[in-house]
């Protein structure tokens, strides 16, 4: 089994997309405006963005979660959380061994808060 799709919240479709395809670096891979479906593909999972959908918690892998979020913040996106070490993997179990998981959340467009999440070298 494998997940397939993740819905999340979007009160406005236009706002939305121009958020999403900033934060991902890609352009939406589908739009059915009505009934209000916006899509986009997080590496072979599709992200779903519409207004019936209730408001999730995504994480979002990024290389580094410090620069995403300077680079964020220059752009005037809300930061909820600063970047700090959640753990640290001694074995890989959920993660590379050796690695420091960093996370951050931010704001979106439609009021949802999203993680951000870097895997990086101790």
């Amino acid at each position: 089994m494998r997940l397939v799709q993740i819905a999340q919240h979007a009160s406005d479709l236009q706002r939305a997309a121009e958020f999403y395809a900033a934060l991902l670096g890609a352009e939406p891979r589908a739009v059915f405006d009505p009934p209000g479906l916006l899509f986009f593909d997080l590496d072979g999972v599709r992200l779903l963005l519409e207004s019936g959908a209730p408001s999730a918690l995504v994480y979002l892998a990024v290389a580094d979660v410090r620069d995403s979020v300077a680079r964020l913040r220059s752009r005037g996106v809300e930061i909820v959380a600063e970047p700090n070490v959640i753990f640290s993997h001694t074995d890989d179990r959920l993660g590379p061994a050796g690695t420091d998981e960093w996370m951050a959340f931010i704001r979106d467009s439609e009021g949802n808060t999203v993680g951000l999440v870097s895997q990086l070298p101790h």
